[in-house]
């Protein structure tokens, strides 16, 4: 509704009396919110706007301005709330997540279509057909857009997905927030999954998000009405089914647990390391070690914290843990020589298990080859004429050196008392001088000659992936750029930009980064930059960045700008 610019009509304060019916109004379409909330929504005394405006297509919209930002806007008498307002009640609406790259196609006026919803492990939020909803990304709960549900959750699980999900009204990067001081989503960590939970309708879905089954409440509650003891038998039965199936699961995970763990100790974790943090030790080896396909929840093993499971470790005399600095554990020692570490036998990697779906598993990961290369002025073509290279050419800094060796050689302008010594030709002149130089500078030594030379041409660089055609650009090669920044309440966060250039998915960074640092990733466009992404993280994890992508992506530290911000060893 608001891709494209609006036309204001009027922007008035609002008076008293609207202000007290506007409050109503909230409480009634909204009614999860309490009174303090609303009240601090709907200010008594601080300045509230109420803008007129007309939309692209015609509608006329009511939008309430506070603090300089749209809270609520009014369509056809039906209030919805900006991503303002959800960025501080992330739960005021039932939610779907989306991939990040999706977004973009919503800025744009796009719908929301059902193969790019994310099904989470407990199933979809119950919704009905109409329903308002919030859309937001993998890896952050702040949602970026709200539409309208083009069908229920039962229709949508019964179309297999397909079909359009969500009419999309309002997006993060719209002509409505940019009405507002255009501040980014929050990062706000996922819920934590609960298994005792819920009485509401429930969804089977595989780990796959393959419908497998679909079980209503009112359903169960129709058996119970006309069948209470089948119902009884078939309720105890199921219970004992559920407890069989989660003792079944946990004991897989513990099993999963110690497979990582010792692959871990054996093949990674080196005597250099220790002391090694036990946070490292699980974001940076084991959950690497995890086999393709499976995935690493300590929680949902029979320790459920990686401290207990190190103090079983510990008792097995395998490693030794110890508090290095007050609420840090750290392994200070390793038994090498454990039979558990030395029978443990790390597994082969499968064949078979790549590609299991078709295009939906990516291929493992290799860095470019990377050259830099000179382009060829407009002011020193006379000096590659010669050579048959014309203007806008590219050269390696070694083919640069040959050529203007052979030229100076072949013009006599090596200097006959000191070999080190070139003279300067009218062209050299033209090509390496300044203007106050011309008529002062006869000779150079060959160094400083060659060294004017490539700086005076334009810089170059040519990418080639394994397998590809290179790819050559003028222009300086912009490194995966690191920093730190503040949000909210003074909390840190990592922002990486350019990975693209690198061949590197900044989705498929931000996952991988989630799971080792434990710590929540959104993905969202690189300020000033054209079709580029940046992966921002919750907290200081150069460290982790940094061992990505030197040990695991194996990308030269040059390439790799920021990593002297890392935390310095225990400090948090």
């Amino acid at each position: 509704m608001f891709a494209k610019a609006f036309r204001v009509k009027s922007n008035t304060a609002i008076k008293g009396s609207d202000r007290r019916k506007l409050r109503a109004d909230v409480t009634a379409a909204f009614p999860t919110l309490g009174t303090d909330q609303t009240s601090e929504l709907i200010p008594g005394k601080e300045e509230l706007n109420v803008m007129k405006l007309y939309a692209h297509k015609g509608d006329t919209v009511t939008v309430y301005m506070s603090g300089g930002n749209p809270i609520l806007f009014e369509l056809e008498k039906n209030l919805y709330p900006t991503v303002y307002t959800l960025w501080s009640h992330p739960d005021l609406l039932p939610a779907f997540t989306t991939w990040p790259l999706v977004l973009d196609k919503l800025v744009r006026g796009a719908d929301l279509m059902l193969p790019g919803v994310v099904v989470p492990p407990t199933g979809l939020p119950q919704v009905q057909q109409g329903d308002l909803c919030a859309i937001t990304l993998v890896g952050n709960r702040a949602p970026v857009a709200i539409g309208v549900a083009a069908m229920s959750t039962a229709q949508m699980l019964s179309s297999g997905l397909k079909g359009k999900g969500f009419s999309v009204l309002h997006t993060y990067q719209d002509h409505l927030w940019k009405s507002g001081d255009k501040s980014s989503p929050p990062a706000i960590a996922p819920l934590a999954v609960n298994p005792t939970d819920s009485n509401e309708e429930k969804v089977d879905l595989g780990l796959q998000g393959n419908l497998s089954c679909l079980t209503l409440e009112g359903e169960e509650e129709n058996r119970k009405v006309h069948h209470p003891e089948a119902s009884e038998d078939t309720s105890s039965g199921a219970q004992s089914q559920d407890s069989l199936d989660g003792k079944l699961l946990q004991e897989q995970m513990d099993e999963l647990l110690h497979q990582c763990f010792l692959h871990a100790l054996k093949s990674r974790v080196k005597r250099a390391d220790l002391p090694l943090l036990t946070s490292t030790l699980l974001g940076s080896h084991m959950f690497s070690c995890c086999p393709e396909g499976q995935q690493l929840d300590i929680k949902k093993s029979s320790y459920k914290k990686l401290s207990k499971f190190l103090q079983q470790m510990q008792q097995e005399q395998i490693v030794q843990v110890r508090e290095l600095s007050k609420g840090v554990e750290s392994i200070v020692a390793v038994d090498w020589r454990h039979p558990r570490i030395t029978s443990f036998v790390i597994p082969e990697p499968s064949l078979t298990s790549q590609n299991v779906q078709e295009g939906s598993r990516e291929q493992p990961y290799h860095p470019p080859d990377i050259k830099s290369l000179y382009c060829i002025p407009a002011s020193m073509t006379q000096l590659f004429q010669e050579s048959g290279h014309k203007r806008g050419s590219t050269l390696e800094g070694s083919e640069v050196r040959r050529i203007i060796i052979d030229y100076a050689k072949k013009n006599n302008l090596v200097d006959a008392d000191n070999r080190n010594v070139v003279k300067l030709d009218p062209i050299l002149c033209d090509c390496i001088l300044e203007k106050n130089e011309q008529h002062v500078v006869m000779k150079l030594p060959w160094d400083c000659l060659l060294t004017r030379c490539l700086q005076n041409m334009q810089p170059a660089y040519q990418v080639t992936f394994p397998g590809q055609e290179p790819i050559l650009k003028k222009g300086k090669l912009c490194p995966i750029d690191i920093t730190l920044a503040k949000k909210a309440h003074n909390k840190k966060v990592t922002l990486v930009r350019n990975l693209e250039t690198y061949g590197l998915d900044p989705c498929s960074v931000a996952a991988t980064l989630q799971l080792r640092c434990q710590a929540s990733t959104i993905v969202f466009p690189a300020p000033g930059a054209k079709d580029s992404l940046q992966v921002q993280i919750q907290g200081n994890q150069i460290h982790h960045l940094g061992q990505l992508l030197l040990e695991e992506y194996r990308l030269p530290g040059k390439y790799i700008q920021g990593l002297e911000k890392a935390p310095k060893p225990g400090k948090k």
